[in-house]
Formats: C-alpha cells, sequence, structure tokens
C-alpha cells in the first residue's frame, strides 16, 4: 500500500489544482481550486481552449461574470473527473464586502445550477476575514455552502465555527514559511518538523476544539511545503494536496500513523472561547502572523484575478 493510500484510511484526501487532467492518477474525492491555479492552467496548451471558448460565448458581458463564467467552466469539468465536490473561489477584492461577496457567491452558484451541478458539489471559497465569514453565515442559511479560505488563526476558525460554515482551509505551509523567515539562521529545520511544525500545531489545535465541541465544520488542512507535514496532520478531515506532493506519497510505502483523532480530542481539556467582531479584530490584530499573511494572501490572489481578467482581455 502507498502512503497516498493509507492516508486515506483516516483522511478525505482533496486534490489542489486546476488541472483536472491529472486528477484521476491520484483518486481524490474533492478538489480546490483559487484564482492562481485557474490562472496557471488557463496558460497550458491542455486547457487554453476552455478559456477561448468561455470567452467566447459570452464576448461583449462584463469583465466579472466571464471570469465567474471561466472558473465554473473549469469547476464542471473537475467534477467530471471527482465524486465528491469542488471550490470555487469568490474574487478576493471582495474580501472586505459582504454584501459583494453574498451576492459573487449567489451568482457563481447560480451558473452551476444553470450547468446542471447539485448544490452539494460546489463549495464556495472565501476569505476569513470578519466580511467574509459574515456573508458564509448569510449564504449557508441558504443552501450555499462555504470553504472558507486564508486561515491562520484560532479566532478565524472559531468565528467560522459560530457562523456554522461548511469546511475552513488553514494553511500549514504559508504559518510555516512565515516562522522559518522570522527565524532567519536560528530556524532548526529538524526541530520543528513533523508535529513541532508552526502550521501543524496551528491545525491541530483547531481540529480538536472543533471536535472537543462538536462543531460541525469540517478541517480541511491546505498548503503544505511537504510530505511530513501532510502525514503529521494524518486523521484530520480532509487534506488539500497539491499534486506535486500527491505524487511523492503515492511512490511512498511508510506507513501512515493516525496523528489527529476526535475520541481524543473530546477528551482533551479545552476551553470554549467566542468572539464578536471586535474581539475577533482585536485577537487577529494581535497575531502578527495571521494578519500578515491573511493581508499577503488576499493581495497574491487579487493580482492573480487581475492577471486573469487580462488573459480574458486578450483572448
Amino acid at each position: 500500500m502507498s502512503s497516498l493510500d493509507a492516508l486515506k484510511q483516516y483522511t478525505v484526501v482533496v486534490a489542489d489544482t486546476g488541472n483536472f487532467k491529472q486528477l484521476a492518477k491520484y483518486t481524490p474525492r474533492d478538489a480546490t481550486t483559487n484564482p492562481s491555479l485557474i490562472l496557471k492552467a488557463v496558460q497550458h496548451p491542455d486547457y487554453a481552449h476552455l478559456l477561448h471558448e468561455t470567452v467566447e460565448a459570452h464576448r461583449g458581458e462584463p469583465m466579472d461574470l466571464v471570469v465567474d463564467q471561466v472558473l465554473v467552466r473549469f469547476g464542471v469539468e473537475i467534477l467530471k473527473v471527482v465524486p465528491g465536490r469542488v471550490s470555487t473561489e469568490v474574487d478576493a477584492r471582495l474580501s472586505f464586502d459582504t454584501a459583494a461577496t453574498i451576492a459573487r457567491a449567489q451568482r457563481i452558484m447560480e451558473l452551476y445550477d444553470a450547468a446542471g451541478v447539485a448544490r452539494d458539489r460546489v463549495l464556495i471559497k472565501i476569505a476569513s476575514t470578519w466580511e467574509g465569514i459574515q456573508a458564509a453565515r448569510a449564504l449557508e442559511h441558504e443552501g450555499i455552502h462555504c470553504n472558507l479560505t486564508l486561515l491562520f488563526s484560532f479566532c478565524q476558525a472559531v468565528a467560522c465555527g459560530e457562523a456554522g460554515v461548511t469546511l475552513i482551509s488553514p494553511f500549514v505551509g504559508r504559518i510555516y514559511d512565515w516562522y522559518k523567515k522570522q527565524a532567519g539562521a536560528s530556524w532548526d529545520e529538524q526541530a520543528m518538523a513533523g508535529v513541532n511544525d508552526p502550521g501543524v500545531r496551528s491545525v491541530t489545535r483547531i481540529y480538536e476544539y472543533y471536535k472537543h465541541f462538536g462543531i460541525e465544520t469540517e478541517v480541511m488542512g491546505a498548503s503544505f511545503r511537504n510530505v511530513g507535514q501532510i502525514l503529521a496532520l494524518a486523521g484530520c478531515d480532509l487534506l488539500t494536496i497539491s499534486p506535486e506532493l500527491l505524487e511523492q506519497l503515492q511512490s511512498m510505502d511508510e506507513p501512515v500513523v493516525r496523528r489527529l483523532d476526535p475520541a481524543a480530542a473530546r477528551a482533551a481539556s479545552v476551553k470554549a472561547v467566542s468572539y464578536n467582531e471586535a474581539s475577533f479584530r482585536y485577537a487577529l490584530n494581535e497575531d502578527a502572523m495571521a494578519t500578515e499573511k491573511l493581508a499577503e494572501g488576499i493581495r497574491l490572489f487579487a493580482a492573480d484575478a487581475g492577471r486573469l481578467e487580462a488573459l480574458i482581455q486578450a483572448a
């Protein structure tokens, strides 16, 4: 048994890619996309026709609508390969506008509806800002399921759980990146690997909190830098993994030990916390890593959304 197959005994494996032709090889249940992954995919010869066909079919329509049509086209193709769900992201430039995020999410879902895709097969990805979390709360009430992304802090996770969102994507690798950069020459890779990795610790804490208090929001670790981070989170509800790391796991035959367990989490000593807008913003502000990585993540996704628009304009 490969390490990938062994991991699947404890955790739902999700492919983190817009390259749907790679998916079947790793048999993930779900797939996630983001503006950066779609931008990369549409520039690949295998997928360029999807961009051109979609642009041609919707020429003259507002740019933001054409972008959503492209995202949904990729989502529909991905759902032909995976048996579960696909995540499609709302424009990151709306991350601080609750009403606009709700409207954009509703439209994306309407496009999936028009394509004949069942709503339970789609997750709308939204940045885990206060405004994004409140948008997700409203969307979940109307049966639109959400994946709260760019999640770096405990307060973001707690607020998402309180909002009743379907799934969160805490970013392991970007947390690791920040702490490694801060430590500089004093960083000890071996000492900070596996369960000691700061990104792994963050996800472990969130998982334990959710399971201890019976919060139904699913935890999907994301943004991995190495297979060690993935294996240290074996047992997490879901893990979304790049094709490169899926390939590594498939070529390995090391046994996989379950690290996160709901029974152990329920037995742990965990204190309940709650956040309103003011306390959420203060807690996030107190976490320099989360504040910086959330802002950086929104900027990066927004920049790639702009590049995708430029490609559409040139098509």
